[in-house]
């Protein structure tokens, strides 16, 4: 038996038991380019987020330092740093990694950015709100 809101299939089939959002189309996220700014809600409270893609494969996360409660990108839209390597904070510089949301280096080492739950299907990057 599985819990409600868990699936064995791809999210899209779980229709039911979970709301699907197209955040944007699958084109629009290029490796290591530009990402796409979205809000969430969270417990009620709509939170900023964005989605990027690294080594192919598209992740997203609450547009939030982990060590101030500032949004990441230093214009908007611009979250890795100049060698398209990581994502930066544009306030004090601290450094994550793309695929994990984990802070290597600056004030927050070893907090995580809070992760959204993405998917890609039929050309759109979705996310599932329950």
């Amino acid at each position: 038996m599985l819990a409600a809101g868990h699936c064995r299939v791809d999210p899209g089939a779980c229709r039911v038991a979970r709301r699907e959002r197209l955040i944007c189309t699958s084109a629009v996220l290029l490796d290591g380019g530009a990402g796409v700014r979205f809000t969430i809600e969270r417990g009620g409270t709509p939170l900023p987020a964005f989605a990027v893609r690294f080594h192919g494969v598209v992740r997203a996360y609450v547009n939030e330092c982990r060590h101030q409660a500032t949004e990441l990108d230093w214009n908007p839209g611009e979250f890795f740093d100049a060698d398209r390597l990581y994502l930066i904070c544009a306030t004090h510089g601290a450094l994550y990694q793309p695929d994990t949301g984990m802070c290597i280096d600056g004030p927050c080492r070893g907090a995580r950015l809070a992760a959204i739950a993405v998917y890609e299907r039929e050309g759109g990057v979705y996310c599932s709100e329950d």
